[in-house]
């Protein structure tokens, strides 16, 4: 799976090489898939971590208000339902909740359907922001996808639902 000669040589390229060299023996053609997805998510998570910082938010926030964003209106989910989605402790939960709502993003209140429960809410201010910085996450991802044409797009965003499928990652 080394690179054609009319490709361009990055960073896994040199490491297969390497590897190459002292361990002919060795079949790297899934370090050249994975090194790459991983190179790639951290670039990634870096630069949409700078996108959600001009707003005032670091990314595990951004989640928190993106989800409650997408459940729709009234934009209100329980505790222990973001907590599953983002697959968070309700420790890691609630220090994210309490930033939010300290910053005016989300409020928490009694559940009228069970005495012991809470529920959050978007608040307005919550919902202009995630609207913002959603876009300018998409943006860059965008922007980073324009390497590739629509169909090559398209056909990444196939194989890589696949690989994942293969994984046992679960569908949600």
């Amino acid at each position: 799976m080394n690179a054609r000669p009319e490709q361009r040589k990055d960073a896994v390229d040199a490491i297969i090489d390497q590897w190459a060299a002292v361990r002919p023996d060795l079949d790297t053609a899934a370090m050249e898939v994975f090194g790459r997805i991983s190179r790639l998510a951290r670039t990634m998570r870096d630069r949409m971590e700078k996108a959600y910082a001009r707003f005032g938010i670091s990314r595990g926030e951004f989640d928190v208000l993106a989800t409650l964003r997408r459940s729709g209106e009234p934009y209100t989910l329980s505790p222990r339902q973001l907590s599953a989605t983002l697959m968070l402790t309700t420790g890691g939960m609630t220090g994210r909740l309490d930033k939010l709502e300290r910053a005016g993003l989300l409020r928490r209140s009694p559940d009228p359907h069970d005495r012991r429960g809470l529920q959050v809410t978007l608040t307005e201010p919550g919902l202009s922001l995630v609207d913002q910085a959603v876009g300018a996450g998409l943006a860059l991802q965008t922007e980073a996808l324009s390497a590739l044409n629509a169909e090559q797009a398209g056909q990444l965003a196939d194989l890589l639902r696949e690989l994942l499928a293969g994984t046992g990652e679960s569908s949600h």
